[in-house]
């Protein structure tokens, strides 16, 4: 055998079995950098939903989704996971790939459940990104037109003029509604007691029977009512007055400036997503925020468009946590 001619024609054909190999591998990475070229985003964006279809959560998100689904061109779809109060969607967020590809719409639960609940599955500040608080809406304090005052002054000095007689309406245990009534019963020392409903509509219908003539309420429930004259709206607990019912001021206005709360609507994402997508995301949804027609259908469910940066967001975040933890210590509130 010549063994000379074998290794000469080993040699003759190492280079070219190499070439093929990195032909090969070029072949397989092809794709990959293909996918890193294109632009965010590439497929489908799921948005979470913490809470059932119909709520302001739902309809929040599938307004800002269908927007953002066609001004970037892929689907932004909806996955509703309700139950324990908003946890398990919340939880099911923070544990998804910080991609861009999973997004949060969450609402006050997010900051008031860490408080409220023994455990939740989530950490606010250390498993996710704040990404934009999309809009607003305060709590109301109305009463039954029944009730002989017209401001929140009159109704406090009525309750401190009848001792133990009085109670406040509000839709659940911990709700922002509930939260804003032991907010006022303990920063004015009232004593007053709440009566918790199974949501919004029947206390609604307690309150404009008459049967609880007092209550805090969110907005959308209490605002066709207000301006229907079969509720009278004392007092929203925001900054500013709200467009749905402008004649009601606001707790500032009433004499109240510490009396503030409200049910905000906001994009997070899982810690650890790229910044160029945050950054994205926030300007997208603030452009969608200023347009005209999505202001009509904020308005129509009592929601103010607010679409502040990541960082203004997140200090708002971090300022609330401490606000509802003291606030539900010392009104002794819990949910198991």
């Amino acid at each position: 055998m010549n063994f000379l001619k074998v290794a000469v024609d080993l040699g003759a054909w190492r280079p070219a079995f190499y070439a093929r190999g990195i032909a090969v591998c070029l072949a397989l990475l092809a794709p990959v950098a293909a996918q890193a070229d294109d632009p965010y985003p590439n497929k489908p964006v799921r948005v979470v939903v913490a809470f059932g279809p119909g709520g302001p959560s739902d309809l929040i998100g599938r307004l800002i989704g269908q927007k953002l689904t066609e001004r970037l061109g892929k689907q932004f779809y909806i996955e509703n996971h309700a139950g324990a109060g908003g946890n398990i969607g919340t939880g099911i967020a923070a544990r998804a790939e910080p991609d861009g590809y999973t997004i949060l719409i969450a609402s006050s639960h997010f900051t008031i459940n860490p408080s409220l609940y023994g455990k939740v599955p989530y950490d606010p500040i250390k498993d996710f990104t704040p990404v934009t608080l999309i809009a607003n809406s305060p709590n109301v304090l109305v009463v039954n037109p029944s009730l002989p005052v017209k401001s929140a002054k009159e109704l406090v000095d009525l309750v401190r003029a009848s001792p133990g007689m009085y109670s406040y309406a509000m839709p659940g245990a911990g709700t922002p509604a509930h939260l804003s009534g032991e907010m006022f019963r303990l920063g004015l020392n009232l004593d007053m007691v709440a009566v918790p409903f199974g949501g919004g509509g029947p206390m609604i219908q307690s309150v404009v029977a008459g049967h609880t003539p007092i209550a805090f309420s969110s907005m959308p429930p209490a605002a066709p009512q207000i301006q229907s004259g079969k509720l009278r709206g004392l007092a929203v607990t925001s900054l500013h007055r709200v467009s749905a019912v402008p004649d009601v001021p606001t707790m500032v206005q009433a004499g109240y400036p510490d009396q503030l709360g409200s049910t905000p609507q906001a994009f997070l994402v899982p810690a650890g997503t790229p910044k160029a997508i945050v950054d994205l995301l926030y300007n997208e949804t603030k452009a969608i925020a200023a347009m005209p027609d999505v202001k009509t259908k904020l308005a129509a469910i009592g929601f103010e468009p607010i679409a502040n940066t990541p960082d203004e967001f997140a200090a708002e975040i971090k300022a609330e946590l401490p606000k509802w933890k003291k606030l539900i210590e010392d009104a002794n509130i819990s949910v198991q």
